[in-house]
């Protein structure tokens, strides 16, 4: 019995020690079109995000490289308008890193899903995104410079994605598969803290 209670007792001594970890931190300025395209190539957490759309893209063909992609930028630049709005979205922090793990692990697990459940999934972790960069611009700022400049660069790193999955073939796909992985533990370790 006494030792059933020690990894309870351990587990939450180590919750009440840990402190959040921010997957989407502010980085420079917010409001031109340089801040945009440069702010998703500054954080390990979007890069992987965004190349995973492309990798789970790729892996699944068909409508889903055009699809998958197109749903994260438009709903990216939704989520984007309603933080500009000041509009509270919840969990805007933990869908970050949601987003992270969870494309890593259906890049992972070459999870095969209907072309409309992957646009529901990417789709919403992009409303976090967005949502996050959103209220980033100044208020005295459009930020639609910004924005812009956002969308191109989030759609560069989904053609990378594309890219690196549609040349490694069915041959290679492990290698696709295996770079999910590294993105779901790269998530994990942001949520910990330790990345």
């Amino acid at each position: 019995m006494m030792s059933a209670k020690r990894p309870s007792l351990s587990a939450i001594l180590l919750l009440a020690a840990s402190v959040p970890a921010y997957a989407h931190v502010g980085i420079g300025t917010a409001s031109s079109f340089t801040a945009g395209f440069m702010h998703p190539l500054s954080g390990l957490d979007h890069m992987t995000a965004m190349i995973a759309v492309g990798l789970w893209a790729a892996l699944k063909g068909g409508k889903a490289i055009l699809a998958w992609p197109a749903a994260f930028v438009g709903v990216m630049l939704v989520g984007g308008a309603l933080g500009m709005l000041h509009m509270p979205l919840p969990f805007v922090e933990p869908g970050i890193l949601a987003s992270v793990v969870a494309l890593g692990l259906l890049v992972a697990l070459a999870v095969d899903l209907p072309v409309s459940a992957g646009v529901a999934i990417i789709g919403l972790f992009a409303l976090f995104h967005g949502h996050a960069h959103g209220t980033e611009v100044p208020e005295n700022a459009g930020g639609l410079e910004y924005m812009a400049g956002f969308a191109l660069a989030t759609v560069l790193l989904h053609a990378t994605g594309i890219a690196a999955g549609l040349s490694l073939g069915t041959r290679l796909r492990g290698l696709a598969r295996l770079a999910g992985a590294a993105c779901a533990a790269l998530g994990v370790g942001l949520a910990f803290g330790v990345v």
